[in-house]
């Protein structure tokens, strides 16, 4: 099959489906009609093999990935095309370790059912990514989705002219500003994204971070001391002082004290 296109198609993205479950692959296709004017479904398939035959035939700019089918996995079937050359949004069932690994690794995914406003926003931000990104977002996903790993987790960290990869354990605090927020490493350098730090606060708590003020998110691994004065401070590594406010003061004190006991 030719892979030029008609000019009316020329500022579409040429998509496939690859779900094994009949009813989300028309579904997804209902869907992306109705919502996603800027879309045309090319193809759909039902497992790796005729996933993997469906994107050499088609040749699509964007590919919606079912992580688990009957044949294997959508990994599997990105492995076989190395380097991907189209951009990708997963599907998967709820999974709470995978979904963090996703959001570290700032890959869009949609859950089981689609909702329409998900599809329309990943869509979006599909758009508007990078190639080169996506393969670095890729390999990062990867690492974050081995469970034994945790000690070296990785997220990734926008700028806009930069796609940082950071491990989680070099971050020694998150500071808000207005609708940013400034990643401080133990290096001292200093990356601002365009993320709030309650998003942060959500991606982190679960892995050894707490909110200790509404502008302050501390990795608990960098802890040096808890100083009284003044309100209260943790000081964390490189000194760095950061204020507690006083409805955490006393529940960061009893984490000191179990950590002591420990």
């Amino acid at each position: 099959m030719s892979i030029f296109r008609k000019n009316s198609d020329l500022n579409m993205l040429r998509t496939i489906i690859i779900d094994d479950e009949a009813h989300i692959r028309q579904t997804l296709e209902k869907l992306v009609k109705q919502t996603c004017p800027n879309i045309k479904s090319v193809a759909t398939a039902d497992s790796v093999k005729s996933g993997v035959e469906a994107i050499h035939k088609f040749h699509p700019d964007l590919v919606l990935l079912d992580i688990k089918m009957g044949d294997g996995t959508g990994f599997d079937l990105l492995k076989l095309l190395e380097p991907v050359d189209f951009k990708v949004i997963f599907i998967t069932a709820y999974d709470k370790f995978a979904i963090k690994a996703f959001k570290f690794s700032a890959i869009d995914y949609l859950l089981k059912p689609i909702d329409p406003d998900e599809l329309k926003g990943a869509v979006c931000k599909a758009e508007s990514l990078v190639q080169k990104d996506f393969n670095t977002q890729l390999n990062t996903l990867k690492d974050n989705l081995k469970p034994e790993d945790n000690v070296n987790r990785k997220i990734i960290l926008k700028t806009h002219n930069n796609i940082h990869l950071v491990k989680i354990r070099d971050i020694n605090y998150c500071e808000s500003e207005g609708g940013y927020t400034n990643i401080h490493l133990l290096n001292n350098k200093k990356i601002m994204v365009s993320n709030t730090l309650k998003e942060y606060d959500e991606m982190l708590s679960d892995v050894g971070y707490y909110r200790v003020h509404k502008s302050y998110l501390i990795n608990m691994r960098h802890i040096n001391r808890f100083e009284k004065a003044d309100g209260g401070y943790v000081i964390l590594e490189n000194d760095c002082k950061i204020p507690v406010a006083s409805r955490k003061r006393e529940q960061l004190l009893e984490m000191f004290e179990r950590l002591a006991g420990i």
